[in-house]
């Protein structure tokens, strides 16, 4: 169960990024990779097709996209998604890109392993 958590955590880290790349520029903190994880953990059964959407899962998306304010930022969160997506077995990335509308966040970019996140902005 440990081991589907940390999974889940790197799929939900990598969707959260991808949100988080289209946010406002400036923020006082730079964002990291702990904080992408944590935010996107209740999205991991979701992801893996065990379980339902929540709230709890939307609102990591909704609060990570608010909190990714710069470019780094931004991609920091890419890359930190990207690298723990890779770690979740069953990720299921047909769910994991419809999760930002889902959670009534809007992205101009596909979520997806291929995204080179050195071009986010």
């Amino acid at each position: 169960m440990a081991n589907s958590s940390n999974n889940a955590v790197k799929v939900v880290s990598t969707l959260v990024l991808m949100c988080m790349l289209i946010s406002a520029p400036y923020m006082a903190e730079a964002i990291t990779c702990g904080q992408v994880v944590s935010s996107l953990a209740p999205c991991i059964m979701y992801l893996t097709g065990k379980g339902a959407l929540t709230q709890g899962c939307c609102g990591g998306v909704k609060g990570l996209n608010s909190a990714a304010k710069s470019t780094a930022d931004r991609k920091t969160a890419c890359n930190c998604l990207k690298s723990q997506a890779g770690n979740i077995k069953g990720i299921n990335y047909g769910l994991a890109g419809g999760l930002p509308s889902k959670c009534g966040v809007s992205i101009p970019y596909k979520i997806s392993p291929s995204t080179d996140c050195t071009k986010v902005v």
